[in-house]
Parts: C-alpha cells; structure tokens; sequence
C-alpha cells in the first residue's frame, strides 16, 4: 500500500512536469522545429546516459529498431505541431486540444487493432467534437493554433496506439530511446533538406539554454522514466486518469506564468470543461466495459 501511494505522488509530479512543457514551450524563443531538434538531442543524450549508469542492455533486433526509428519520426512530428501551436496561439488553447487525443484514440486503436467500436467510444468522440466546436466558435482568432493542436492530437493518437502494441514484447524505456533516435534523424534530415540546418541558431541564449536543458531533461527523459516505473505497481485504469490531469496542471501553470495573455473567453471554458470532462470519463467507460 504505502508503495501505490509513492508511486502515486511520483505519477502526479510526473504529470505535473508534462504539463508545465507549454509554459517552456512559450518561454522559449526559437522556433518549434530547432526546439524540438534541441530537446531530442538533449534527452536521447540524457537516456543514454542513464542506461550506462544502470548498466541496462539497449540490444534490441533489427526489425524492432526499424519500428522504433519510424515511430519516432510520428513522435517527433506531434512535439513540433504542438510546441508550433502554442507559438501561434496560446498554451490554453494548445494543452485543451491537444487533450482530444482521447476522441482520435478511440477511432484509430480499433482501425490499427482490427476491434469493434463501442457506443460508449462514439458517445465520447461526440462529446468532444461538441467542446472543439464551442471553443472554435469563441475562439476563432486562435484558428491555426486549434488546427495544430488538433494535428499534434492525431499524431499522440497515432504513436500511443502503436507503443500500446509494441509495450508487449519490449520495455518502454528502450523503446523510448529508440523513437528518440528516430526523431533525432528524421528532424535533422528534415533541416538538411529545406537548407535551414545550418542557420539553426546554436548560439542561444543563457536563459533558452536553460530552459531548453529543463524540457529535454525532467520534462522527457527523467519523467518518461518515472512515469514508466510507476506503472509496476499502480493499474492502467488509474495512470490513464491522473495522466488526464495534463491539461489541468498545465492550464493552472499557463496562467500562474502569463496571466492575462491566458485569459480565454467564457464560451472557451466551457468547451474546456466539456472536452476535459469526456477524457476523464473516458477512462472509468473503459473500465466498467473490461470488467464486463
């Protein structure tokens, strides 16, 4: 018992420092694309690290370093859609839509894993395309924002699934390595291509370096850990809710930082509290429904 409420408070912390990455994310001067170059870096490098010191095998075949390299490529494309969102509109707006991953989750895991969609899941999908229009109809000067936050939904959608099946036969910290790899290569190959990798700006800042070394350091590699471990011992059903909790915290974190520039209509939160109130009923569905 006193173990589950350790790992509890870790889960919390950890999703705590997931959703302080918007506020970064802001705070940070350069673009989405070099910024998510820089925290891969950062973080493949932490990782690394962190396995020669626990001395822990990364050996993995060659067909599934194919499919972590590739996956990474989804994962590196959803953090520059979400950290670009947040460039063109605001952290709120970003984190809510970003949450609606839940309602593209449902579509996409029964596509990919050849199963049934549920009333229950198109029940929820409603729900949430309900709030999207609420706050889109509010919200409209922040259109560019919506839609890449929307995008950067498809593509967590996207990978999550696909983890969710390559978690069965290997761990989730080699995996995470890999994709980070993955998204290292394909990000840089990308910059070689439009011919801006040589005019990325190395020459930051004191304070982007500084809060660049934050996001690739605690808000990756060291909460992916911690929240992988937690996993052992608290159930899915309780690490999908406090995950959910993301948006929260990083809402709360948005306006503590930038106040008035995160101040949102009313019609927003409304929208809000119907999207956010979907993915934590989403979770307690799914249950009832396994149990059944």
């Amino acid at each position: 018992m006193e173990a589950n409420k350790k790992n509890l408070l870790i889960l919390h912390a950890t999703v705590f420092v997931w959703g302080f990455t918007g506020v970064l994310g802001k705070v940070i001067s350069i673009d989405a694309v070099p910024m998510v170059w820089y925290r891969v870096l950062i973080a493949t490098s932490t990782l690394f690290v962190w396995f020669l010191i626990t001395k822990k095998s990364i050996k993995v075949t060659k067909k599934q370093f194919i499919q972590f390299f590739l996956t990474g490529g989804i994962v590196a494309i959803h953090w520059i859609f979400f950290f670009h969102a947040i460039k063109v509109s605001t952290v709120s707006v970003t984190l809510v839509f970003l949450s609606s991953f839940t309602l593209f989750t449902a579509i996409l895991e029964p596509l990919i894993k050849k199963q049934p969609i549920y009333g229950g899941d198109i029940l929820v999908g409603l729900l949430i395309i309900a709030g999207i229009y609420m706050i889109f109809k509010f919200e409209s000067q922040y259109t560019l924002g919506i839609i890449f936050g929307l995008m950067a939904a498809v593509a967590s959608s996207l990978f999550s699934t696909i983890n969710s099946t390559l978690v069965q036969k290997s761990e989730p910290a080699i995996i995470g390595f890999y994709e980070l790899i993955g998204g290292l290569f394909w990000i840089t190959i990308y910059r070689f291509y439009d011919g801006s990798f040589t005019s990325m700006p190395f020459n930051l800042s004191g304070k982007d370096w500084f809060y660049l070394t934050i996001l690739g350091t605690f808000c990756t590699s060291v909460a992916y850990v911690a929240g992988v471990s937690v996993m052992r011992t608290l159930s899915a059903f309780r690490v999908a809710l406090v995950t959910n909790l993301e948006p929260v915290y990083g809402i709360i974190l948005a306006y503590i930082f930038f106040q008035n520039k995160e101040q949102m209509s009313t019609g927003f939160y409304f929208g809000a509290v119907i999207i956010l109130a979907s993915i934590f009923l989403y979770p307690i569905y799914k249950n009832r429904k396994n149990h059944r």
